[in-house]
Formats: C-alpha cells, structure tokens, sequence
C-alpha cells in the first residue's frame, strides 16, 4: 500500500478535526501558541491527519518527532528528536538551560542537571525559533516517547503562550501517557457508514458485493486501516461473492497478520530494508540508504516492495 493511499484514506469523514487543525495553524499566525493531543485507536487516522497539518503549515516551519518503542528506556531520545534541528541556537539560551540541555544531549560533560531547566530550556529554544516564523511540532507515537521526554514536552506545552509555536501529539487510546493526560484533547473517532463504505469502495478494484462489503464494514468498525487491510488476501470470488466468517482474532492482531501475510512473499533483502525504515524515525532517506549500504543491501532491495504495492 502507497502511504499516500492510507493519508487519502484516513481523511474520509474528517472535515471537522481538519478544520481544528487549520484553526490552529491560523492562531499561531497571529502569534497565539496552540497545544493539541490526538487521542485514538491504532490505525484510526492520527498520523493523516499530523500530514494534513504539516501540509497545510505554509509559511511556519514544521518538526516531526516520532516515538520509537525501542528507545523508550533511552532518557530524552524524543526530545532529542525535536530539538536537534535547533540545537545551532544554543548559544542564545541563558546559561544555566544552555548547559542543562547540553548535558542531556551529551554536548557537555557535568552532573545530571535539573529537570525544571531543561524545560525551559527547550521552551526558550522552541520561543527562539519562532520568533523567526511560525513552528509547528508534531509529535506521532507519543505513547512510545521516553518518560523523560514526554514530562519534558509536557511540561513546555503548559507554558507556551504568545508564542507562534503549535505542538501537537498524536497517541493511541491504551497508551500509558500521563504526563499528557492534562492537555488539551481530540478524540480520534472511528468513521461512521457512510464514510466507511466510501474508503472501502475508493480502495478495491474488483466488484464487492453488498453483504460482504457491510461484513467488513461492521468488522472494522470504522478504522480506516482495518478497511484496507481487511480485504487483502482474499480472492476476487470471495469479495464479489461470499465472505468467511469474522475472525475471533481481535481486529489489531488481525491487520498485523495481514501485513505479515504481505511481508512474507517478499526477498530477505526486501524485508530486511522495510525493518530497517520501521525503525529509523526521522524519515532520512539518505540516512536510510547508509545504513542499507553498510548492511550489504542491494540497491534495488526495493524494488519487489513497490511492484507488490502498485
């Protein structure tokens, strides 16, 4: 599936939170700080619409962080993330957040510094960068951030005012995420019917009959993921024809099969490059070519992954 499919996809029935997004976007324009959490089910369309976001943020400067589960015990890995691009305007920050975040980064060598400086130090360094042009930050995954810095983020998303910064975090339902519990929210909901048998119908190529279409429908329970991925691997006859009973597989376990199912096919050269992308989280393509390159992956490692997606 083209990540461009899934984005178009996880908008459907989404005019009322996007419309919340480019208010936004307005507000911090006009110089009013913006703090919003994205609150929904694996797969429900939080990371479509960080993109909406991101493309539509003309004239402001956008970050994106994503939280990676392998690095949760890494204390400020997150926060590392976002203020890497900024970490050239150090130099402006009062002395005692210059050296605090210094340290955490491992730029500078001393005793753990205290955790009220470093939030300031990365409200100041967030403030810095704004005063140029709008900033929005948007933080998906935040449910896999490390405590440190999701307390961190936290703690600057309750102190930005006049500033002409958003920060927005997108976070699953179950995720542990206290230190975000006390912001501002938007839950995420599944898409009704309609908007539901829209994504299904604009996605599948092959008739669909009617019974099978509100089959997987009522089995996705609106989550746009699940109605692209739930259809896969069945046969055009099924589709057009008939439908095998819902599994008692719960629906995530069952979308994860699904992709397994779309992974095992594939080289070892394929699978090895698309577990390499899972985990780099920057989006880097360049950065992900080295580390292929250093892997002994071929160049063309690819190429079965995007012909299986046409």
């Amino acid at each position: 599936m083209h990540s461009g499919e899934l984005g178009r996809q996880g908008l459907y029935g989404r005019r009322r939170d996007c419309d919340q997004l480019e208010r936004m976007l307005a507000e911090i324009r006009m110089g009013r700080s913006q703090v919003l959490v994205l609150r929904g089910d694996a797969g429900i369309g939080k990371t479509a619409l960080l993109d909406h976001m991101a493309r539509h943020a003309s004239g402001c400067r956008v970050s994106r962080v994503t939280g990676v589960e392998s690095e949760m015990e890494l204390a400020f890995a997150g926060l590392h993330q976002l203020c890497a691009p900024f970490l050239d305007r150090l130099d402006r920050l009062p002395p005692p957040q210059r050296d605090a975040l210094s340290m955490v980064f491992g730029l500078l060598e001393g005793n753990a510094p205290d955790r009220f400086f470093i939030g300031l130090a990365v409200l100041s360094l967030l403030s810095d960068a704004a005063e140029e042009r709008p900033l929005v930050c948007l933080v998906d995954d935040a449910q896999w951030l490390d405590q440190a810095s999701a307390q961190t983020l936290a703690f600057v998303a309750r102190r930005l005012l006049a500033e002409s910064v958003a920060l927005v975090f997108a976070t699953r339902e179950s995720g542990d995420d206290q230190a975000l519990r006390q912001l501002p929210e938007l839950r995420v909901r599944g898409l009704n019917d309609v908007d539901a048998r829209a994504v299904l119908q604009a996605a599948l190529r092959s008739p669909l009959d009617p019974a099978v279409l509100n089959g997987i429908v009522a089995e996705a329970r609106g989550n746009p993921l699940a109605l692209l991925e739930l259809p896969r691997g069945r046969t055009p006859a099924q589709l057009a024809f008939g439908f095998e009973l819902p599994s008692a597989m719960p629906l995530a376990s069952r979308v994860e099969q699904e992709f397994l199912r779309q992974l095992h096919p594939l080289p070892v050269e394929t699978r090895r490059l698309l577990l390499l992308a899972a985990v780099e989280p920057l989006g880097d393509v360049i950065l992900l070519r080295e580390a292929a390159t250093r892997l002994g992956l071929a160049s063309d490692a690819a190429t079965p992954a995007e012909a299986r997606s046409d």
